[in-house]
């Protein structure tokens, strides 16, 4: 073992002075230095055989967690999100959860970042699913240790997002009346409701009630948000166009009335609800052929809650619209400028 130890130690060398270059240090001001300091050292490579992994053990601790997590209360694409984001983890570290270590977890986010490419968010919400897993093992002493105790949360960095301007909402209202009923519906509603598309999907034409909509939010938390005449209207020049028994706003796939499909009638086979990635797809399509950057779901939400703020509606009542159980959260959505700050202030601060 002694013989392979130099090998190690100049492999060693070698790897930190190409970490360096790709992070543009000037190698050589340093290498003689680290050269010195790793002289002082025994080093031996890690060996990469692991114990048998066994499969079982995961999928059987991965159900009691998922079981646990479905009396919770989580919704079925929450359970998704947690179940598919903990088999991704465990199949990437080739190891039984057992034997899991912190220095396997921080490894795992160092790749996922530097190589894969992820975002510092999305690396830190795995690791969020990671501490709610085995927080969960050791509260029920099936572990009785955590790795995640010692794994310090992700530190993004906060990008200041926009909100549309008035213009690009004009755009976006012209292009989505000329593309159809449906779609200037599906623009002004969110517009005027500041909702998330999954909630928009999933709304019932029973839950309409005037100018008011019952919303089911994050966590199965139900609402109310309210809508404007624009949006009072585009539903109504909506629904008249429509021709089916869908209890739905918007259904997932027309049928209509009396029609059959696989010796079924229409009322069994039409109950569906559109899926969140089509609204998504029809918001980005609007945007594009409007001219608009960035028409994503989130922008309409951000623009609703900003657009509320700068007309005087308290921060408060804007996250309560939103669904936000924090304040902190509904700040994340709004665009001031230094423009409405100064307005502020000198309406405001003596």
């Amino acid at each position: 073992m002694e013989g392979q130890q130099p090998d190690a130690r100049q492999s060693l060398y070698e790897s930190i002075l190409l970490v360096l270059m790709n992070e543009e240090v000037d190698i050589s001001r340093v290498k003689n230095g680290i050269y010195v300091a790793l002289n002082g050292y025994e080093v031996q490579e890690r060996t990469t055989e692991i114990a048998l992994i066994s499969q079982e053990r995961n999928e059987y601790l991965l159900k009691k967690f998922m079981i646990a997590k479905t009396v919770k209360g989580c919704t079925p694409r929450t359970l998704r999100y947690y179940r598919d984001t903990l088999k991704f983890v465990f199949d990437y570290i080739g190891k039984t959860v057992d034997d899991i270590t912190s220095d396997d977890i921080r490894m795992y986010s160092i790749i996922r970042m530097k190589k894969d490419g992820v975002t510092e968010v999305t690396a830190d919400n795995e690791l969020r699913v990671l501490r709610s897993f085995y927080g969960y093992l050791q509260r029920e002493e099936i572990l009785t240790s955590n790795p995640m105790l010692k794994i310090e949360c992700i530190r993004a960095q906060r990008v200041k997002k926009t909100a549309f301007t008035e213009m690009e909402i004009e755009k976006l209202r012209i292009q989505a009346m000329e593309t159809g009923a449906r779609e200037s519906m599906i623009v002004e509603t969110l517009l005027s409701t500041g909702m998330r598309v999954a909630e928009l999907a999933q709304v019932r034409l029973c839950e309409i009630e005037g100018n008011r909509v019952l919303t089911h939010g994050k966590g199965k938390k139900d609402r109310y948000t309210y809508l404007n005449a624009k949006a009072e209207l585009a539903i109504d020049r909506y629904l008249k166009i429509r021709n089916d028994d869908n209890p739905y706003l918007i259904p997932g796939r027309i049928m209509q009335k009396g029609d059959k499909e696989l010796e079924r009638p229409a009322a069994f086979n039409c109950h569906g609800h559109i899926e969140r990635h089509q609204i998504e797809e029809t918001l980005k399509g609007i945007a594009q052929a409007a001219g608009v950057a960035e028409g994503n779901p989130h922008k309409y939400r951000r623009t609703c809650a900003t657009m509320a703020l700068r007309r005087g509606m308290p921060v408060e009542q804007v996250s309560k619209m939103l669904g936000h159980e924090q304040i902190t959260t509904t700040q994340i959505y709004l665009d001031i400028d230094e423009e409405n700050m100064k307005a502020a202030h000198r309406k405001y601060v003596v």
